[in-house]
């Protein structure tokens, strides 16, 4: 089964139109009907390319073939779309990623030291490219937890002087880098924080032709911890990537933006309300379709107010 069957197409061709245009396509994590749905319908509102993201426990969670069905049966533009594996741990992993049909895959090394890395990496991309797919590889260590898959405590940057030879002998056709972002709610201990604009001006410098991808980067709109607490929840303290830094980041050839906790508090604090509104409701169609109307317009503010890539498609 290849990707171009459903009407996909890969990261690269995405990301490569971004970097010369000066936008970023938005990868949005989805994990069920409803998420998918919420991110095409953003899509289609806003006239935006889109990277479907799905992480290794939510391809476990959904499994390939139901996935793919749901692929098929979906309504987007044809050549716009990509359907990409996000992190990637394992060189069986992307293999069963492509093997099943998406159009991109993310290989996470960072966790390994150098060589090793590099290593997998190019061992992947060989595989990879002989389907036409693209492949995102990782340098520099984001704390934080994504998932169950993805966490760490520790975080290092990534160093501008070696990513020259790193993309050279692994032929990645784009890097994720970590100048200070981090997976999950927390993302920063107070509101100075500011990314490292330093390290990614050099690394652009270094390869100017390499479209640069940013993870954890969701927002963390107030909006929606406050209301998930309003309604029962318990977060607090979560703070996100400010909008004018990620639009500092894409003048500096960040061309991909990872958003995956936006989209869960906005999907989560609409069930939320909805339900200690209505206690009477017992029909999942009714709070999943509020819930996906949420997260629909979350999409789209991201998409025209930190992306840039509305009427790109």
């Amino acid at each position: 089964m290849h990707y171009s069957d459903f009407g996909l197409t890969n990261t690269k061709h995405l990301l490569t139109r971004a970097l010369n245009n000066g936008y970023a396509v938005p990868a949005f994590n989805f994990y069920n009907m409803e998420t998918l749905n919420a991110i095409l319908n953003a899509a289609e509102q806003t006239n935006s390319p889109v990277i479907l993201a799905v992480s290794e426990s939510a391809l476990e969670y959904m499994t390939p073939d139901i996935l793919m069905g749901m692929i098929r049966g979906a309504k987007y533009k044809k050549n716009q779309v990509a359907l990409h594996l996000d992190h990637g741990h394992s060189f069986e992993s992307c293999k069963h990623a492509i093997d099943s049909g998406f159009s991109s895959v993310m290989f996470d090394g960072s966790a390994l030291h150098l060589s090793e890395n590099i290593k997998l990496s190019k061992k992947i991309t060989d595989y990879a490219h002989k389907f036409n797919v693209s492949v995102e590889t990782e340098l520099g260590v984001l704390a934080g937890i994504e998932d169950e898959r993805t966490f760490t405590k520790k975080q290092s940057y990534t160093n501008p002087e070696i990513v020259a030879d790193f993309v050279k002998q692994t032929q990645t056709d784009s890097l994720a880098i970590a100048i200070g972002t981090s997976h999950g709610l927390y993302k920063r201990k107070n509101e100075n924080e500011k990314l490292r604009f330093d390290i990614l001006k050099q690394i652009a410098t270094n390869i100017p032709k390499i479209p640069l991808v940013l993870h954890g980067a969701s927002t963390i709109p107030q909006k929606f911890i406050t209301k998930i607490n309003k309604f029962g929840g318990d977060i607090s303290f979560a703070r996100g990537i400010s909008p004018a830094q990620l639009r500092q980041a894409i003048t500096l050839h960040i061309t991909k933006i990872n958003i995956d906790s936006d989209s869960r508090l906005a999907f989560t604090s609409s069930i939320r309300e909805t339900l200690a509104k209505y206690p009477n409701i017992i029909n999942p169609r009714e709070y999943l379709t509020t819930a996906m109307n949420a997260m629909t317009q979350n999409c789209i503010d991201e998409i025209k107010n930190i992306m840039g890539s509305s009427n790109k498609a």
